[in-house]
């Protein structure tokens, strides 16, 4: 009858957690593009291309719609600290097209991977900081 009873409050307690973290989407880019997965085509005649070494992180950020619209968003905020700067959108109002997350790779985003994210959320938070390859940034990646 105790143990019953232990596990009756436990669930009590654990519920709500579970309930809260159905709600909040978990959204990571990918740490790099692989060399494997890049090619050249239509090289010009004579060249023989090579790729080396990876695309890696260097931005992310939430876009208004596919990324052919191109639809790039303007933070609503910014915070530094302590080597890391956090970048807030607010992601409120009409989206007909959807939001979406989009992962720059290359020093200047040369490449990007994007994908749908959940018509809920409503806010998104960037936290930047320098990772260990030229241009290479790790972000943690905040959605509700």
């Amino acid at each position: 009858m105790q143990h019953q009873r232990w596990l009756t409050g436990a669930a009590c307690c654990l519920f709500p957690l579970f309930a809260q973290a159905a709600v909040t989407a978990s959204y990571a880019c990918p740490e790099s593009v692989p060399a494997t997965s890049i090619s050249l085509n239509a090289v010009p005649a004579g060249w023989t291309p090579y790729i080396g070494s990876p695309l890696y992180l260097s931005a992310a950020a939430p876009i208004d719609g596919a990324p052919q619209r191109r639809g790039q968003l303007v933070p609503s905020g910014e915070r530094k600290n302590k080597g890391q700067t956090t970048l807030s959108y607010r992601l409120e109002g009409r989206y007909p097209d959807g939001k979406w997350l989009q992962c720059s790779y290359g020093e200047h985003g040369e490449v990007t991977l994007s994908r749908r994210m959940d018509d809920s959320v409503s806010l998104c938070e960037f936290t930047y900081r320098k990772g260990r390859k030229a241009g290479q940034n790790e972000i943690d990646i905040d959605c509700r």
